[in-house]
């Protein structure tokens, strides 16, 4: 199972970027899917989630700025981020937890991409 994360670049402040990770290999199904973020010497941290049914979470930090959303069909997750920040600064990673097979489970890491955002 591989994710690929994409979108991430370079925006001034107030802009907006939309992230895509897409998931490919053998994959049963997908349940939760996130979106951390991580700066370098810090922890990574959760900046979004979304469960197989929809339902999200966001960090205090995001929201209302940042919306995540997930095409199942295409096992893609995304992150429009807007109202962006020069502290959105950091490299993304999403990641998804995968069903393989009927009751095994699987947590897989995209690569990162990097976001960021000038003053």
């Amino acid at each position: 199972v591989q994710l690929q994360a994409s979108g991430g670049g370079l925006v001034q402040a107030g802009g907006s970027l939309r992230l895509s990770c897409a998931a490919s290999g053998s994959i049963f199904s997908i349940s939760a899917m996130g979106w951390y973020r991580q700066a370098p010497g810090k922890q990574r941290e959760l900046v979004a989630s979304i469960t197989s049914g929809g339902r999200t979470s966001y960090a205090d930090s995001v929201k209302g700025r940042f919306a995540i959303s997930r095409d199942n069909a295409k096992n893609t997750l995304y992150l429009q981020m807007n109202s962006l920040k020069p502290e959105d600064t950091d490299v993304y990673y999403c990641k998804a937890t995968v069903r393989l097979r009927l009751e095994v489970f699987a947590d897989y890491w995209g690569q990162g991409t990097l976001v960021t955002v000038s003053s």
